[in-house]
């Protein structure tokens, strides 16, 4: 298929920020080590060009899927970067997405124009190319403040988890301290984890339960109103 305009038009490619909590409860981005000019050798975040037969959605899986092996993950459209000189081979446009997953399912496989791939504390990201430090920036603050409004956090999460963990979770990404007891108080209160006939095991402590978010509860409650608020 051949195309032909009157004036020139800029390419347009996906940006993925893909944040992960590991065991130590620490806040995570996947960036994969660029493989092809230009910053050849430079750690980035994953994306690349939008194909004609794709969807922008489309374009952020596979471009995820092909450069990091992550799939099937929560994917949210964040935002669109267009400075003129953003992209030192000719005007190009990018459409950010910003993606929530549990590290720990995932062996991470880096593959096409990526020579490797791998997960960086929030606090000790390299210098990044392009814009990508705006694009991480945007997607971070983006993250603390609908984390507050939705419940996306549990996608960070494994599918059971103790009352301690999610709290861990909140005060990680907001960075800062909740009370106990409110956090508690507050979460429980919405009816929305399923308390599970499980226990932690091999702990020091004594043993916490374990929970699990109902999301097809969270729907049904959401359609008639309800609002989520940490």
């Amino acid at each position: 298929m051949s195309y032909c305009y009157e004036f020139p038009r800029p390419g347009l490619t996906v940006d993925c920020v893909v944040f992960g909590l590991d065991e130590q409860d620490s806040l995570k981005v996947m960036l994969i080590l660029r493989k092809l000019p230009p910053f050849q050798g430079q750690w980035a975040l994953p994306g690349g060009f939008v194909h004609l037969e794709e969807t922008l959605e489309e374009a952020a899986f596979r471009e995820l899927r092909e450069e990091t092996g992550i799939k099937n993950v929560f994917l949210e459209q964040l935002y669109t970067f267009g400075a003129v000189n953003r992209d030192p081979r000719e005007r190009i446009v990018s459409v950010a997405y910003y993606a929530l997953v549990n590290l720990r399912k995932y062996n991470i496989e880096a593959t096409t124009d990526a020579m490797a791939a791998a997960w960086f504390a929030i606090a000790e990201l390299p210098k990044l190319p392009f814009d990508h430090q705006q694009i991480f920036e945007t997607a971070l603050k983006r993250l603390r403040s609908k984390i507050r409004y939705e419940p996306i956090g549990f996608e960070l999460l494994p599918k059971k988890f103790t009352l301690f963990q999610l709290q861990k979770l909140y005060e990680t990404v907001l960075g800062k301290k909740l009370d106990k007891r409110n956090f508690r108080k507050k979460i429980l209160k919405m009816d929305l984890l399923e308390e599970l006939d499980e226990l932690q095991t091999d702990v020091a402590h004594r043993a916490a339960r374990y929970y699990e978010f109902n999301e097809v509860k969270y729907q049904q409650l959401k359609q008639q109103g309800f609002i989520f608020e940490i």
